[in-house]
């Protein structure tokens, strides 16, 4: 399997009609049995972890519930790396979700994209949303949004003396409701002034930040359908509101409930979730196929990794995954 990057950079599929695209570089890998021509065009779908450490059981949900709903549809499966933090990222740990995806034989299509040679069109974007007046600096301290439970009151929005620097950069949003019909959760509705207030594009440190990133990336890959964890269907509404401003489509969203260890806590590493073992790919497989609620018919025993997700993208039911925020999980798992 290949992962040293290059600077070849196919041709954007999005179009995106506000500005020009730069597509930036991606990274040519071995994407197993996969391939583009395989697929349909109709429907695009992605995996984006970041590489802040080995996947896990709740990493593994995410990729197998969006990897079998555009297989099932006959889609296509883009991989992207969200490593845009170089100071949470070990050495290697992309590569060793590379190495993991291929040992569950969750291969992807195409070119792994890596948000880190995506730099220049971040920033095109940031300047194009400066040019319209929809940003504004703001040097306000996390604990002010942790105070209002999570939401920002927009106090720099409308300051008479701007913050010269070591400031972060916000987005004016539009003070109106954002509603979308999540596949699996149904109707879900935001006010954004007083359930988001304005969001952070460009961290105070620097770096980019997600909300921003993902938008712009979603759109220029092409990506039709996001299904990903309950954690971030409360993001929804403001990266919707952001492709409103940029002109890009909306994709359709699908939002799985997030397995919580005993004490409620999302799987994660800062939680100690334990890391997937490829050794045991079949068990965790069938495991996170028994979260999603799809048929587990089969005999477990000669099945391979390749066998069972074949049958299960066969079965495949989104309308059968639990309509839950998060459900527990065994410590076997977690």
């Amino acid at each position: 399997m290949k992962s040293a990057k290059n600077s070849g950079a196919p041709e954007s599929p999005a179009a995106c009609s506000l500005r020009p695209s730069s597509p930036g570089k991606s990274t040519l890998v071995e994407p197993g049995e996969s391939s583009w021509t395989d697929a349909k065009p109709g429907y695009v779908g992605r995996f984006a972890p970041s590489p802040t450490g080995t996947l896990h059981f709740g990493s593994l949900l995410s990729a197998l519930a969006s990897f079998l709903d555009a297989r099932a549809h006959h889609g296509r499966w883009l991989l992207r790396m969200e490593d845009l933090d170089p100071s949470r990222e070990p050495a290697g740990a992309a590569q060793q979700i590379l190495e993991t995806l291929d040992a569950f034989a969750l291969h992807w299509d195409g070119d792994v994209l890596y948000q880190s040679d995506r730099l220049t069109e971040y920033h095109n974007s940031l300047t194009f949303l400066n040019d319209q007046n929809m940003t504004y600096g703001c040097d306000c301290s996390r604990q002010r949004s942790r105070s209002n439970e999570g939401v920002y009151d927009n106090l720099c929005r409308n300051r008479a003396s701007p913050p010269i620097d070591d400031f972060a950069i916000r987005l004016r949003l539009p003070d109106t409701n954002i509603q979308f019909e999540d596949r699996i959760q149904g109707i879900y509705q935001q006010n954004l002034p007083s359930q988001c207030g304005d969001v952070v594009l460009r961290r105070r440190d620097g770096l980019i930040a997600y909300q921003l990133a993902v938008v712009v990336d979603d759109a220029w890959q092409g990506v039709t359908d996001v299904v990903r964890g309950y954690d971030l269907i409360d993001s929804t509404p403001r990266q919707i509101a952001l492709q409103q401003i940029l002109g890009y489509q909306t994709p359709r969203y699908a939002h799985i409930p997030v397995a919580c260890n005993a004490m409620g806590q999302k799987l994660s590493k800062q939680h100690f979730a334990k890391a997937l073992e490829p050794s045991s790919s079949r068990v965790y497989l069938r495991e996170a196929l028994r979260f999603l609620g799809q048929d587990l018919s089969g005999n477990p025993q000669t099945e391979t990794p390749q066998s069972l997700l074949q049958r299960a993208i066969e079965r495949w039911d989104i309308q059968r995954v639990p309509k839950l925020a998060n459900i527990p999980v065994g410590h076997q798992l977690g």
